[in-house]
């Protein structure tokens, strides 16, 4: 039946039908379908990874250009003194945000597309020691998070619903960051860290809303949050050069949401 409806098509079309098949029985062997209880929970997960990914993306951009603007020497002198792999690092990571923004605007297959190539690009580099954050860490969250986001079934992905949920996330994660960290540039403001736990605040929140708006017991959602959330971990990580306590607070937080989100609902399911 499959070699009949593809009989007519150019050779790339019928390449494409075959690894569309192959891809769909690869996802149902691996219970990644949109009917099964997997394929909806990275359904879910998916579009707050991109956010995930686009934040700390967004903070790593912001934090040079501030640095690059306010410096007191020529823009052009800086740029020319800027080592090549922190240049390619810095291009993956205007690849992540600008790809992100794309999918969660409507261009998911896209705006994937962009993103995972960025993130791929930035694997890489930590894989080879080529740019600024040592270890195995950023490899490793780099491909969970792309697996994340091609793992969400294909008639799931772009949830207007989501998305929009999603962009808010990233947003409310990222700008008062970026806005923190451009002050203490100038010296405008007396923070000089947040120790990396305001997204993470941001991204347990919205699961906590998520949540409520489902009338669910909340677990699903904070798993999801919880699925999203390694690259925001690593970069409160990073933040604080190392040290695991700020990392771990914002993994409680996480299970603070769930605990009072489930609370909460088991208190108006009584009511």
């Amino acid at each position: 039946m499959h070699r009949e409806m593809t009989a007519d098509m150019s050779a790339p079309a019928r390449l494409r039908a075959g690894a569309d098949l192959a891809a769909h029985a690869l996802r149902v062997r691996l219970g990644l379908d949109s009917a099964s209880p997997a394929g909806r929970f990275f359904a879910l997960a998916a579009p707050f990874a991109l956010a995930a990914v686009a934040v700390v993306g967004g903070l790593h951009l912001t934090r040079w250009y501030a640095g690059l603007v306010l410096s007191p020497a020529p823009v052009g002198v800086q740029l020319s003194a800027t080592d090549g792999a922190w240049s390619l690092y810095m291009l993956c990571s205007l690849l992540v945000c600008v790809g992100a923004i794309t999918a969660l605007t409507g261009r998911w297959g896209a705006g994937t597309g962009m993103a995972v190539c960025g993130l791929l690009g930035t694997a890489v580099q930590g894989t080879v020691g080529a740019h600024m954050y040592d270890g195995a860490t950023v490899p490793v969250v780099a491909l969970l998070a792309v697996a994340v986001v091609l793992a969400c079934p294909p008639d799931r992905r772009g949830d207007r619903r989501l998305s929009a949920a999603a962009g808010a996330m990233a947003a409310a994660g990222w700008f008062p960051v970026a806005v923190v960290n451009a002050g203490t540039y100038t010296g405008a403001f007396g923070v000089t860290t947040d120790y990396g736990v305001w997204p993470m605040l941001v991204l347990a929140f919205t699961g906590a809303v998520l949540a409520l708006r489902a009338r669910s017991s909340g677990l699903r959602e904070m798993g999801a949050m919880a699925v999203a959330s390694p690259p925001l971990v690593t970069y409160s990580y990073e933040t604080v050069w190392g040290d695991p306590r700020p990392s771990l607070g914002t993994l409680l937080l996480l299970l603070v949401a769930a605990a009072l989100t489930a609370l909460f609902q088991a208190v108006r399911r009584r009511r």
